[in-house]
């Protein structure tokens, strides 16, 4: 038989078979795709419902309905069962059926609608799951059959795509990969070359101007990296594996998954490297806080780079982290290596410094990680790329939050110092129709919702998207080969008029300390006196300071815009040196010790402000602000203890650094001294200087001491 079906040939069908029923995660994930499948059709039935809101009811049956068709697709080529086959004819009939008589949906967004979606985004993703469903029952049909499906149903969509909304076709952007995916998988479905060259080539078939190609060259930095960020980049992998199978099956000729020196492995990885220990991934730029490498997308791309790329122990500690695989030949691959194994280590990626930016030139993301002895992760991420916008490509292509110098903390398995992510109550229809709230634009972009520095309560370039989109942050420096010191520094300039700012990361493993501290040395240099905000957002509960406070006795925002609006001051307290801010989240202790000078404060803060309809989540932050023209922030941040309220254990409350101190800061480098509670004193060196002359020895004087070290950064012993 010539014909296949796109994702899966009969005979690997025939091997995957051989997992049913077995307690391999393979077996695992068939039994749950079989009762998931089973269920939805023994209560749903065939039902093709009209229009209806974005993540409304008609919206989640049209989406359920291409979910399980495909499911049952490959459930059918798999067990044989003539249930799945039928299921899957009777729905693409009755679609077919009334697909020519549909009027357009309405939009609210800026994506146009489809005739059965709101958007034509979730019309392309109907189609490419669809057609892929048709694709594995094609060999049953008699031909009156095919031919309402594919006259009526596919070749209607198609048109829709690339000739009603042609001018989105070939967007560069991750609704382009969609289009592209869809018309390419939908036309190799029903044998239509001239469909599948569009979808590979672009409209001008020029391999440039649109096209998978084209997506696949220019969306993504050298190191694989997608300008919106994490959320919509794992987004992205599901069309481009499920694009990429099927054009290795039809056209092997053209190499896909070595296109481009392996973009493909290369942006999977992109999205592997950024995860948190727990598999979440950061929320940079809008973005879920819940979504992690289980997500589908990433489930795919570990199970086809193991299966294609590279059979590699930390590929097998994400599928050990992820209990799943894709049903799919490269899925049973991971599988059986996963059970052959005798031992799996937690997954941990390292160190790392991926670039942003077509050709890497637009900053990026720092990543410091440190695994202990009893394989604890220990994890900071330093954000400085560029904005997560560019309207140049696409309207909806909007995404970009003004976070330049974010740093992100993860450790003891959960994020200690995070970022808020998106305002938005996915597909919850009574929270604005399940779209972007607006507290997104209002609190979620602005500068203070993050862990960065705010300069006169105003946010980063002016909350100007056009503006941002022309200014992106440099990596300084970044050496991780010592694991008992690593370092990252980023900068930014001109995101404040007259004022450029450097931010350096330390993650130290010292002999005294439970964990390794986390140094943060933030420097400003501006050309007049500035307030100063160092917003720090984390969870858990306060437990002491070294300073007195007042609380609040009538609440009142922090100011009246920029995000300020939607913080509640809840009490504040004047600080002259260092202040210490210690709390309690799940079963650790964090203090946070910062420096200051006369006149500095320290406030205590809460999301929820001029928020009448309760869209945001009601989180704390401290807002640590100094005031002045040149400043430096040097901060540490110690985990320490542990606390279990079930057994009444309580050990290690109070940590042992109670003072960090800017010796002396200059454009030649920075120095900064941690005391603790044993009477240490740890030195710490911050070169200023360019790349070019870090690496050589460096000697400072201030008040009289000489301070010397070698390299980008260093701990200094003045003994």
């Amino acid at each position: 038989m010539d014909y296949q079906p796109l994702l899966l040939s009969f005979d690997e069908a025939a091997e995957l078979k051989k997992a049913l029923n077995t307690n391999s995660i393979l077996g695992r994930a068939l039994a749950r795709d079989i009762k998931q499948t089973d269920d939805y059709m023994a209560l749903v039935g065939i039902e093709v419902p009209g229009h209806g809101e974005g993540g409304g009811y008609e919206h989640n049956r049209h989406k359920q309905n291409y979910i399980h068709i495909d499911l049952a697709g490959r459930l059918f080529l798999i067990t044989g069962e003539q249930k799945y086959r039928d299921y899957i004819v009777d729905m693409l009939t009755a679609y077919a059926k009334i697909y020519p008589t549909l009027e357009s949906n309405t939009s609210r967004d800026s994506n146009p609608p489809g005739k059965i979606f709101h958007q034509t985004l979730n019309e392309n993703m109907w189609m490419l799951y669809a057609s892929c469903a048709y694709s594995c029952i094609y060999h049953t049909l008699e031909e009156n059959q095919k031919s309402l499906i594919e006259n009526d149903l596919f070749r209607q969509m198609i048109d829709l795509f690339v000739v009603t909304y042609g001018h989105d076709f070939d967007i560069v952007h991750n609704h382009g990969l969609w289009a592209v995916a869809a018309v390419g998988i939908c036309g190799y479905a029903i044998n239509d070359q001239d469909s599948v060259n569009k979808a590979l080539y672009g409209l001008k078939l020029d391999k440039v101007s649109g096209g998978f190609l084209a997506q696949l060259g220019q969306l993504f930095s050298p190191d694989g990296y997608y300008m919106e960020g994490p959320y919509y980049h794992r987004f992205s992998l599901r069309p481009i594996y499920l694009f990429a199978e099927a054009i290795e099956r039809r056209q092997p000729e053209l190499n896909i998954y070595a296109f481009n020196d392996s973009v493909i492995k290369t942006t999977s990885y992109a999205v592997f490297k950024t995860a948190f220990p727990d598999g979440t991934l950061p929320a940079l730029n809008d973005s879920s806080k819940t979504i992690s490498i289980n997500d589908e997308g990433v489930i795919m791309a570990t199970s086809v780079c193991f299966h294609r790329y590279e059979q590699s122990e930390t590929l097998l500690g994400m599928a050990a982290h992820q209990q799943n695989v894709w049903v799919h030949t490269s899925g049973k691959t991971l599988s059986d290596a996963v059970e052959a194994a005798d031992h799996i280590k937690p997954f941990n990626w390292g160190s790392l410094f991926v670039t942003d930016g077509p050709k890497g030139e637009k900053g990026g993301v720092s990543i410091l990680r440190h695994r202990d002895e009893k394989n604890d992760d220990t994890m900071a991420l330093l954000w400085f790329g560029q904005h997560g916008s560019d309207n140049q490509y696409h309207s909806a292509l909007d995404h970009g939050h003004y976070d330049g110098l974010h740093l992100s903390v993860f450790n003891r398995g959960h994020e200690v110092l995070h970022d808020y992510g998106f305002g938005r109550w996915v597909n919850v229809e009574p929270k604005f129709g399940g779209r972007y709230i607006p507290e997104n634009k209002s609190y979620c972009k602005q500068t203070v919702a993050h862990n960065t520095v705010t300069v006169d309560q105003k946010t980063q370039n002016n909350f100007d998207t056009s503006l941002a989109e022309t200014k992106f942050g440099s990596k300084h420096f970044f050496n991780s080969e010592n694991n008992k010191l690593q370092g990252m520094s980023g900068r930014i300039s001109g995101y404040y008029p007259g004022t450029d700012m450097q931010r350096s990361i330390l993650l130290a493993d010292l002999p005294e300390f439970e964990k390794p501290l986390i140094i943060d040395i933030y420097r400003i240099d501006a050309d007049q006196p500035h307030q100063y905000d160092l917003p720090v957002h984390y969870s858990g509960q306060i437990m002491r300071t070294n300073f007195e406070y007042n609380v609040e006795s009538q609440l009142r925002p922090m100011g009246e815009n920029n995000g300020y609006q939607h913080l509640w001051n809840l009490g504040s307290g004047n600080v002259a040196g260092s202040s210490l801010v210690s709390w309690l989240h799940g079963n650790s202790y964090y203090s946070l010790v910062t420096s200051g000078a006369q006149g500095g404060k320290v406030f205590f803060t809460r999301t929820g402000a001029n928020d009448p309809d309760f869209n945001l989540r009601s989180e704390p932050a401290l807002i640590i602000r100094q005031s002045g023209q040149n400043h430096v922030f040097a901060s540490v941040l110690e985990t320490h203890g542990y606390f279990n309220e079930s057994i009444e254990a309580s050990v290690g409350a109070r940590g042992l650094v109670t003072s960090v101190t800017v010796i002396g800061s200059n454009k030649q480098g920075t120095v900064i001294c941690i005391e603790t509670t044993t009477m240490n004193k740890y030195y710490f060196g911050i070169c200023n200087l360019d790349e070019n002359q870090q690496n050589q020895a460096h000697s400072l004087v201030f008040d009289g001491t000489t301070y010397r070290w070698q390299g980008a950064f260093a701990e200094i012993n003045l003994s």
